[in-house]
C-alpha cells in the first residue's frame, strides 16, 4: 500500500502520517520528489482500511500495490535510484563501466589489466577472488590473497573494486576491502546469505540474475537485501539458460525496459557471461546501451588463451579500448536523443 500526499503537504504532515503507520505495526518508506511525496507501507497491509488515511487533509489518494515486492517497486519509489560506489554513480542517467579478469591470477596480471581498463575509461575494476566453479577440479580463485592484489591495483589506479561474495563468513573481510559486493547467479536465491548481506554488508551490492530465474524472482531476491537494511542494490543481467547451446547463455535484453518499468534500481549488463564468446561482447554491449542499461560489466584479460577461467569470453585490452571508444560515442548519441 502507498499513500500519495498532496503537493502542499508539509514535513509535519509526513511525520504525523508515518507515526500513525508505525502504530499499526508497519514500517514506512518515504520518497520525496519535486512534485509529490509518497509513503510506502511495508508489512501486512491487508488489515488496513485505506479510508483511515484518505480522510487526512494532506493525503491525495491511497493505493494498494499488487506485487509482492515493495521496497524495490517503482510505485513505492518513482524516481530512479542512484547508487554510489565509492564516488562512482550508477543509475539515473549515470553510465558505469566495470571491467577486469574473471579471476585474479597473479600480481602482474591484475595490475596490467587494471592499468589498461583505467586508461580506456572503465570506472570500476572487477576480479574474482573466490570463484564458484561447476567442476570441483577447476581453479577456485586465490581467496584473500586476490583481494590484497585488487587493493594494490586500486591504490595505483584509483579504481574501486568489485568481486563476488560466496560465503557469509567473509562479510567482515568484504566490508573492509571491497567497494561493490557481487552476489553471483548461483547465489541469487540463497536467502540466508541475502539476509546477511542486507543486514551486515555496508557497501553497495551487485545482484546477478539466476540462471533460470524470472523477473519477479530476481526482484524478490533484491527485496531480501533491501528489507534487511541495505537499499543500495544494482541488478545485473548475465544471460539465462535456454534450449540454445551455441552460446553459453541467452542474453535477455528485454530485462532492461521491463525492470526499469517494475523497479527503480539500476540495471547493468554482463555480455561476457551471456554469450561466452569474446566476439559477441561488442554487439551485445552496444545493444545494451541502446536498450537503456545503466552500465556494462565486461571481462578483460591480458592473455585470454592462458586464462585460468573464462578465457574464451574475455577481451584483450586493445579490443576493450576500441570497444570503449565506440561506446562513448554511442553514449553521447543516446544522451543527446
Amino acid at each position: 500500500m502507498i499513500i500519495v500526499l498532496k503537493q502542499q503537504a508539509k514535513k509535519d504532515d509526513i511525520t504525523r502520517i508515518t507515526e500513525e503507520v508505525k502504530k499499526l505495526g508497519l514500517k514506512t518508506s518515504v520518497v520525496t520528489g519535486s512534485e509529490q511525496t509518497i509513503i510506502g507501507l511495508i508489512g501486512d497491509t491487508t488489515i488496513i482500511d485505506p479510508k483511515k488515511f484518505e480522510v487526512d487533509e494532506a493525503v491525495d489518494h491511497v493505493m494498494r500495490v499488487s506485487e509482492p515486492y515493495k521496497l524495490a517497486n517503482r510505485e513505492f519509489h518513482p524516481l530512479d535510484t542512484i547508487v554510489d560506489v565509492n564516488g562512482v554513480k550508477i543509475g539515473g542517467g549515470n553510465i558505469c563501466y566495470i571491467a577486469g579478469p574473471c579471476s585474479v591470477e597473479n600480481k602482474d596480471q591484475i595490475l596490467e589489466v587494471a592499468r589498461a581498463v583505467k586508461k580506456s575509461g572503465a570506472n570500476i575494476l572487477r576480479g574474482g577472488a573466490f570463484k564458484p566453479r561447476t567442476s570441483p577440479y577447476a581453479f577456485q580463485g586465490m581467496g584473500e590473497d586476490a583481494l590484497n592484489l585488487l587493493l594494490e591495483a586500486k591504490k595505483e589506479t584509483g579504481l574501486p573494486i568489485c568481486t563476488e561474495l560466496m560465503d557469509a563468513e567473509y562479510i567482515p573481510l568484504f566490508n573492509e576491502k571491497v567497494d561493490l559486493v557481487q552476489i553471483g547467479a548461483r547465489n541469487m536465491q540463497n536467502y540466508s546469505l541475502l539476509k546477511k548481506v542486507g543486514s551486515e554488508i555496508k557497501k553497495p551490492v551487485l545482484l546477478k540474475r539466476g540462471l533460470s530465474s524470472t523477473y519477479e524472482e530476481w526482484i524478490m531476491a533484491a527485496e531480501y537485501i533491501m528489507a534487511n537494511g541495505n537499499p543500495n542494490v544494482i541488478l545485473c543481467e548475465r544471460g539465462i539458460r535456454t534450449f540454445e547451446t551455441y552460446t553459453r547463455n541467452t542474453l535477455d535484453l528485454q530485462a532492461i525496459p521491463v525492470l526499469k518499468r517494475l523497479t527503480h534500481l539500476p540495471i547493468i549488463i554482463d555480455p561476457s557471461h551471456a554469450g561466452g564468446k569474446w566476439w559477441l561482447v561488442e554487439s551485445m554491449s552496444k545493444a545494451s546501451l541502446v536498450a537503456g542499461a545503466d552500465g556494462l560489466m565486461i571481462e578483460v584479460h591480458n592473455d585470454p588463451e592462458k586464462a585460468l577461467s573464462d578465457g574464451p569470453q574475455s577481451l584483450r585490452p586493445d579490443k576493450y579500448d576500441i570497444l570503449m571508444q565506440d561506446l562513448k560515442k554511442l553514449e553521447s548519441i543516446i544522451h543527446h536523443e
